[in-house]
């Protein structure tokens, strides 16, 4: 099976897991400058690491555990490669980034106001802003494909699923329920390839949708 994926998913599958594998010899330290860090963190002395611009790409290829990595991985493996297989790797490739992107964006700024606040600074790291973005692109492409959650195992629409892992996400954030966890990371991730996909159809706020051409009566 894993031969047969699409080229940019599996390239994505072992740069993750090769990265994973890195982290684990070298221990973590050795790629904290790799790490998102919210602005002014290098002035925390439990930090001692601040904002370069690469992080907002290379935080997206580590992970805090093996857990982590598995979930974001199957999530790529499950939906990232029938994405690739209608986009083509290319576009495929360009929305994965851009989801990447804005999720850091969105994680910066929740960093930032943090930190503001009296917060202590602490890096985020993980591909799970893009395989938001994914599960997002999913929905819309696949509305009513029938998908199953893992934990409970429930059977339900895309679009259902899509809805569900939002309003999840917003609550968790906004309440502070389960720290820890850049909630608005992954919501950026789905803003962002939201913007996006509306972007490519010409659909506001970026255009107006085109007119259905008329019909002849006869």
């Amino acid at each position: 099976m894993f031969s047969n994926l699409p080229p940019v998913t599996k390239a994505l599958l072992i740069a993750n897991g090769l990265m994973f594998l890195l982290q684990f010899a070298l221990g973590d330290a050795t790629f904290y400058p790799f790490m998102l860090w919210p602005p002014g963190a290098e002035s925390d002395p439990y930090a001692g690491y601040g904002f370069m611009p690469w992080q907002v790409l290379t935080y997206a290829f580590l992970h805090g555990g093996f857990a982590h990595l598995l979930f974001n991985m199957l999530t790529l493996l499950m939906f990232g490669a029938q994405i690739e297989h209608v986009w083509g790797p290319r576009r495929y490739l360009s929305y994965y980034l851009v989801c990447v992107v804005g999720a850091a964006l969105c994680q910066l700024a929740v960093g930032f106001w943090n930190m503001s606040q009296g917060g202590e600074a602490y890096p985020t790291l993980g591909a799970s802003g893009g395989i938001f973005g994914l599960l997002l692109a999913y929905g819309l492409l696949f509305p009513n494909q029938r998908v199953m959650l893992l934990i409970p195992p429930i059977p339900m629409k895309a679009r259902t699923l899509v809805i569900i892992y939002g309003v999840v996400e917003l609550l968790l954030g906004i309440t502070g329920q389960q720290p820890g966890v850049a909630h608005f990371a992954h919501l950026g991730g789905m803003l962002f390839g939201w913007l996006l996909i509306r972007y490519w159809r010409g659909q506001p706020p970026f255009g107006r949708p085109k007119p259905p051409r008329p019909r002849l009566v006869r």
